[in-house]
């Protein structure tokens, strides 16, 4: 792997893209400091060129490039990077903004994953000082959780993949906006928020309320300013192309029944098998660490069943199941949109 991660290094400070894992999910990388490589990134995904990106940073001395990073920020550092933890802070007067979708903030994140590390590591040897990376699938759609969910997204065989196994997590990270006069969550992720308000209250400092639904509304309660647009905050996202419908459990039974006698073919995940025939069926974890690890590989196998309709049997709403649950009703609310 070591001289695969050279010559990924080597394919980055030339310009080129190249897919890598991390604890989250796998990401699609490029020089952040290049306005090429960024935009490359954005029409390989087919991702809106105001939608910013996550740049991924080696350590703290390397965000310090990028921002100036507040006694927040510096709490947050020290008790979660590396890991599944992007900050939304100021960006640092003439730094390149090619990532940041126009906003005058930029997100920053140090992985944890060591092959992730590794190219990180590598660029900065080449003088990289950051690697722009949305997930590496296509705009809107279900993230990839292992190589081959990369290839099967982008489809391009000229495309350099890191191969690092499936991701331990399988969830992107939770961001925390530290622009703002509070800070707060803007897209939950394995850190919870009470391990974030913990962190903070170290330094006696409230870290105000999560908005795990999405990014505040401008003009909020507070009167400050919206938040910046930030990664997977959108209202939708995270969806197969197969309609998505969550189901409480006690309906279950029933919504298939019902689909079945309408003749529309059904694809179920749940964590008991439905008690109607249906094309396939995933079994959903019962604990929030293994559901959030298999669900966009459980999302992509039931979208290739080729069902009318997917139906996930709705989860817990409480701290440990809220990434999930944020997930989920972003792919469901796809359709609803429609």
């Amino acid at each position: 792997m070591r001289s695969e991660v050279a010559e990924a290094a080597r394919r980055l400070a030339a310009g080129e893209l190249v897919a890598f894992p991390t604890e989250t999910v796998y990401g699609l990388g490029a020089d952040a400091t290049s306005a090429d490589a960024v935009a490359a990134v954005y029409r390989a995904k087919g991702r809106p060129a105001g939608h910013p990106l996550i740049v991924h940073v080696l350590d703290e001395e390397q965000a310090r490039w990028w921002a100036d990073l507040d006694s927040d920020a510096k709490r947050l550092i020290d008790a979660f990077w590396p890991g599944p933890l992007t900050l939304i802070v100021e960006r640092r007067a003439g730094v390149p903004a090619y990532a940041c979708g126009g906003e005058a903030t930029i997100g920053l994140r140090s992985p944890a994953h060591p092959v992730a590390r590794a190219l990180l590591e590598a660029f900065a040897a080449l003088g990289g000082r950051g690697v722009a990376a949305p997930s590496a699938n296509r705009f809107g759609r279900v993230s990839p959780t292992e190589a081959a969910h990369v290839r099967d997204d982008l489809g391009d065989a000229t495309l350099t993949i890191l191969d690092g196994g499936p991701c331990e997590l399988g969830l992107e990270s939770t961001i925390v906006d530290l622009s703002r006069a509070r800070p707060l969550v803007l897209r939950p992720g394995a850190i919870e928020l009470a391990r974030i308000e913990a962190a903070l209250r170290e330094r006696g400092r409230d870290s105000g309320r999560s908005r795990p639904s999405g990014v505040p509304p401008a003009g909020g309660a507070t009167g400050e300013p919206r938040a910046p647009r930030a990664p997977g905050t959108l209202a939708a996202h995270y969806a197969p192309r197969t309609p998505l419908e969550l189901v409480p459990a006690t309906r279950l039974a029933d919504r298939v029944e019902e689909l079945a006698a309408a003749g529309v073919k059904v694809a179920v995940m749940s964590r008991s098998a439905p008690g109607a025939p249906v094309v396939h069926w995933e079994c959903a974890a019962g604990d929030a660490r293994g559901y959030a690890h298999n669900l966009y590989r459980a999302l992509r196998a039931l979208d290739a069943a080729r069902a009318d309709r997917i139906l996930v049997e709705a989860v817990d709403t409480t701290a440990s199941w809220a990434a999930i649950a944020d997930r989920l009703a972003r792919a469901e609310a796809t359709f609803r949109e429609r």
